[in-house]
């Protein structure tokens, strides 16, 4: 009776062991050529690229906000404008880094879902990047 108790163990782990690794790999190899890989990155680029276009003409006019401020005010918000504009502009740059990683990954099956995430990720960093900008400045 011992003997059939322990061959039923070692029967159950060769049968799961065989099925976890079919299943493992079998979707993460599909280097088949994506027809439509380029749609997620062009309809990124046609919405991140005005967005931050329009973010970069709002924070280039911001400073406008301040000139009918008096010397205290004008000076706290051109200091933290001194320090917000190039953590904006180094937050764009990110924002075409993205862009990029999106253009560039190989147009295969497998990496669908990572171009469909760098798609959407792209327009979600002009956002924060405009929300980091507006939490720096000392607005009057």
């Amino acid at each position: 009776m011992d003997q059939d108790h322990d061959t039923d163990h070692s029967t159950d782990h060769d049968t799961d062991h065989g099925t976890d690794q079919d299943t493992d790999h079998g979707t993460d190899r599909d280097t088949s050529p994506d027809r439509r890989a380029f749609v997620a990155p062009l309809l990124s680029s046609l919405l991140t690229l005005p967005m931050g276009l329009l973010a970069l003409f709002a924070v280039g006019l911001s400073p406008m906000a301040c000139d009918s401020c008096g010397d205290a005010a004008s000076d706290r918000f051109d200091a933290s404008y001194g320090l917000a504009f190039p953590v904006f502009v180094t937050g764009l740059l990110l924002v075409l880094a993205v862009l990029v990683a999106g253009w560039a990954l190989p147009w295969q099956r497998r990496n669908a879902a990572r171009r469909v995430g760098f798609a959407l990720l792209a327009p979600a960093v002009v956002v924060l990047d405009y929300v980091v900008f507006a939490s720096i400045v000392d607005w009057p």
